[in-house]
């Protein structure tokens, strides 16, 4: 058995034909093992969602060779989708269905019984607050009660991988207390967590590794202390330094300049 949850060779991605072709991926290659959080982070444009979306089995066109939990991604992507969850950062949800509905139709696509979906929504919207909330139709919902089921369906088939892309849209702060401690039990049951966000103050603090793409290609690789290389820089000041922020620091005084009499 291999500790290794996804492996990803010279993976390339274009978008468009001709002219107008958009290389978005240009030759990502990573080794994840089972047990880490990874923070995917990267400016916009650069690549995340993208690589997200082939990872689960959405975006089926790609160049490059991937495997998940050791299976081939591509031929295989039915199966492997059995196996992971995924958090979309604007998910749609069916909001005429209540969260007990919505649930029930998740957990039957993943071939679940029944009963083990009654016995994990009542337990994970417990978990999240939401159980009174159960039986009430979604379009009445806030966007973060929303954010909630959508965490709620990426985890009720247990998955071995969770991709997040922006999870903590909507959420207040003791919710966003609540998934951060869920995703580190997680990883402690040997569960692969792969976080995508911008928000660099909960990478930081979350992740066991961080991951930074920029123009399409991986432009760092390391814990955050490897990353800082004892500079004592954040997380934030380190993906300016890295991804051109800093040749920006001039736009705040000319922008101050915008609105003078």
């Amino acid at each position: 058995m291999t500790d290794i949850s996804i492996k990803i060779s010279g993976l390339n991605k274009s978008f468009g034909r001709g002219a107008a072709e958009k290389h978005v991926l240009k030759g990502i290659d990573l080794s994840i093992n089972k047990g880490q959080i990874i923070g995917y982070i990267g400016p916009n444009g650069a690549g995340k969602s993208t690589t997200v979306k082939i990872l689960c089995g959405i975006l089926t066109s790609f160049k490059g060779d991937i495997e998940v939990m050791g299976i081939p991604l591509r031929g295989n992507d039915l199966k492997i989708k059995k196996m992971i969850g995924y958090v979309p950062e604007n998910g749609a949800l069916y909001e005429a269905l209540t969260p007990n509905e919505y649930l029930n139709l998740v957990g039957t696509l993943f071939d679940m019984s029944p009963a083990l979906i009654g016995e994990r929504t009542k337990s994970l919207l417990a978990y999240f607050e939401m159980d009174q909330h159960a039986n009430q139709r979604m379009d009445t919902f806030s966007k973060g009660m929303k954010q909630k089921i959508l965490i709620i369906a990426g985890l009720i088939n247990n998955p071995d991988i969770l991709f997040l892309d922006e999870p903590l849209s909507g959420l207040d702060a003791n919710s966003v207390i609540l998934v951060k401690d869920m995703l580190t039990r997680l990883a402690q049951q040997g569960k692969t967590i792969f976080y995508s966000s911008h928000l660099m103050d909960v990478v930081e603090k979350i992740s066991d590794r961080i991951i930074l793409i920029d123009d399409g290609k991986v432009i760092a690789d390391g814990t955050f202390e490897e990353l800082q290389q004892d500079s004592k820089a954040s997380l934030e000041q380190l993906f300016a330094k890295l991804t051109g922020g800093e040749s920006r620091a001039n736009e705040s005084v000319a922008f101050d300049n915008v609105f003078k009499d």
